[in-house]
């Protein structure tokens, strides 16, 4: 019983040690990104980086068909505001006379947007009732 209490306090004033700074790495990074235009570039790479940045295809609409509505809202403004911040690059890349890197990330934004309006035109087509379905046709074509 005395080994628990001693080695449960050990154990404890550890834990509370490693979530204090977890909270003080989580608000240094936090007070990093202080104007929310950073949102809409990319990490800068450096030149001396010889590996290819990798980036993700495009979501499959039998993946998508498997979220929730509520998932595929937030999928939706993740990927508006990727192709913001995609958009915004090109810009400031074709202003300096620079080629955009990678540009089949643009598509692969859209394709994945239009595939998410896809399943959520099956979704309100499927409903049952003709009010909310012509609500949700609404909402869907607002997007």
């Amino acid at each position: 019983m005395l080994a628990a209490r001693l080695f449960g306090r050990t154990f404890l004033a550890a834990a509370k040690s490693e979530s204090s700074v977890a909270a003080a790495t989580a608000s240094s990074a936090t007070s990093r990104t202080l104007n929310p235009l950073e949102q809409f570039f990319e990490v800068d790479r450096t030149p001396e980086d010889d590996k290819p940045v990798v980036y993700g295809r495009g979501w499959k609409a039998s993946e998508l068909r498997l979220k929730s509505w509520d998932d595929l809202q937030k999928l939706w403004y993740v990927l508006m505001k990727e192709k913001n911040m995609l958009m915004t690059q090109r810009q400031m890349l074709n202003a300096q006379n620079l080629r955009f890197p990678n540009p089949e990330r643009i598509s692969k934004v859209r394709k994945s947007m239009c595939r998410i309006k896809h399943v959520l035109t099956e979704r309100a087509i499927d409903e049952a009732d003709p009010r909310r379905s012509t609500e949700m046709k609404r909402m869907i074509n607002a997007l």
